[in-house]
């Protein structure tokens, strides 16, 4: 027998059956759900090969050692400032004046993010609506510009967007912008981001993925925060991209991608500046000046704080955040929860208190797209539909194209509005930003806005849901058991 043969009949088996054991071992000592774990363990022995592979590339979140460092070394930095910040009694609302105080004080406690009261908040619902406000912004700026996008695509509207912006530098204006090295990866490579970059507009690529690094960090972890920040008091964040719809993925046959964006006009706006700031020098080791904001710009009163308070959630920032503050607020709930996602595949604990909520009187609503980008969270999401439409649970599908905007509302009184999907991939791996508000006037405004959603939509009907073919159950229940992978 020689050497080859031994090292083909025996050495590798062995070395392949070690790898799996330990593989197995460490799936079941790690703090994951058990339909992850399972999933994992179900791809692992059916295909061995491409189960091991796939789990060393997307099985753990590893945020990259140099990244992970600079996010240790930073932290102490911006929780001083933040610290700081938490001391400016005339800007940090007071937690007994707040309706819904313990999703406040859990984001304060666990990210040491203070409420800030006295913000200006209005919902923007068409893209020229969106961008119009930009560019007026843009055109007032004094002294910086701050820009996180997941996708950045210079077409249409946005064309005018890169205009402001050389306008605004030859002001005098510092602008920054960051953006995913994925999502705006055409944009990243165009001559429009060369032009850009010569005129002197400052734009850096982060989460930067190749196949090397897919061996030393998570390639799939995503910047999938939009915030814009101008002179530190005027700020946007949102579910729209840097995108004009009319230009924007035209070939998947969803129609426009239907999006909101806040404009804010308050000294929370300071906070999501240090989010991009932070995101900043993590990326380029560059330390960008930090300014406390100015005092509250909207009266405040017992009645209504105008209070915000800003949810970041990432790889690296505290675990589970983003489901815990999506489960208080439905738990807090007393009359109504109306939540649009264009991606809904909850985990199981956020699925059972939504269906909680309705068994004990409170009106739920779902608005998610009728036609979806993604095959998969397509069929995956219909898993919960049965023992939500049997909990009295009201589901509507949106027919007016792609619904991607991601709200929360609650009582008519507490929204959440931002870039988290309700999906494990928002919750777990991507950097995400929301911004929950208890104010009257802006909830009133997203009360109108699912409001004309629901106009344009069609509700999901139990009995003919039930009556579905029998394969259809199948497919759900096979991309659903997967659904934990992504």
């Amino acid at each position: 027998m020689n050497f080859e043969h031994i090292i083909l009949v025996y050495i590798i088996p062995v070395l392949a059956w070690l790898t799996i054991i330990s593989v197995t071992l460490r799936l079941l000592v790690k703090k994951q759900s058990s339909s992850a774990t399972l999933s994992w363990l179900m791809l692992i022995y059916l295909v061995p090969i491409v189960g091991v592979l796939a789990y060393f590339i997307f099985g753990e979140v590893k945020l990259g050692t140099k990244r992970a460092k600079a996010f240790r070394t930073l932290h102490p930095k911006y929780h001083d400032w933040l610290t700081h910040l938490s001391q400016q009694s005339a800007l940090v609302s007071i937690p007994k004046s707040l309706q819904y105080r313990p999703l406040f004080d859990l984001n304060y406690q666990r990210l040491g993010i203070p409420c800030i009261k006295g913000n200006e908040l209005h919902i923007l619902d068409t893209p020229e609506s969106i961008i119009q406000h930009i560019i007026k912004d843009i055109e007032q700026a004094q002294y910086s510009i701050n820009m996180v996008f997941y996708i950045w695509s210079n077409k249409g509207l946005v064309e005018k967007v890169s205009q402001a912006l050389l306008d605004a530098k030859q002001r005098g204006v510092e602008i920054r912008i960051l953006l995913d090295s994925v999502g705006s990866r055409p944009f990243l490579k165009s001559k429009a981001c060369r032009d850009l970059r010569k005129q002197g507009i400052d734009i850096v690529e982060t989460l930067y993925v190749n196949l090397f690094r897919m061996f030393f960090s998570r390639i799939d972890l995503r910047q999938h925060r939009k915030i814009i920040v101008i002179d530190n008091q005027i700020s946007y964040t949102g579910s729209m991209n840097m995108v004009d719809p009319a230009f924007f993925k035209q070939e998947s046959n969803v129609g426009n991608w239907v999006d909101v964006m806040v404009r804010v006009n308050g000294a929370v706006s300071a906070v999501l500046n240090c989010l991009h700031t932070w995101d900043w020098e993590i990326e380029t080791g560059m330390e960008l000046p930090l300014f406390l904001p100015n005092c509250p710009l909207v009266p405040i009163d017992d009645y209504d704080t105008h209070s915000v308070q800003v949810i970041a959630t990432g790889p690296a920032f505290p675990d589970d955040l983003a489901p815990q503050s999506l489960a208080l607020a439905i738990y807090a709930a007393r009359e109504s929860i109306v939540i649009t996602s264009p991606y809904f595949v909850p985990s199981h604990s956020i699925a059972e208190a939504l269906r909680i909520a309705a068994l004990r009187g409170v009106e739920v609503s779902i608005i998610l797209p009728k036609k979806n980008d993604s095959l998969m969270v397509s069929w995956a999401s219909r898993t919960f539909f049965d023992d939500l439409l049997a909990a009295g649970v009201k589901i509507y599908e949106f027919k007016a194209g792609l619904l991607h905007t991601k709200s929360v509302l609650i009582d008519n009184k507490l929204a959440l509005v931002g870039t988290m999907n309700m999906d494990l991939r928002s919750f777990f791996l991507n950097f995400e930003v929301a911004l929950a508000v208890e104010d009257l006037a802006f909830a009133n405004e997203v009360s109108i806005l699912h409001e004309s959603y629901i106009a344009n939509s069609d509700r999901l009907d139990s009995e003919k849901w039930l009556a579905r073919p029998f394969y259809h159950r199948i497919i759900e229940r096979l991309f659903f058991l997967f659904s934990p992978l992504l």
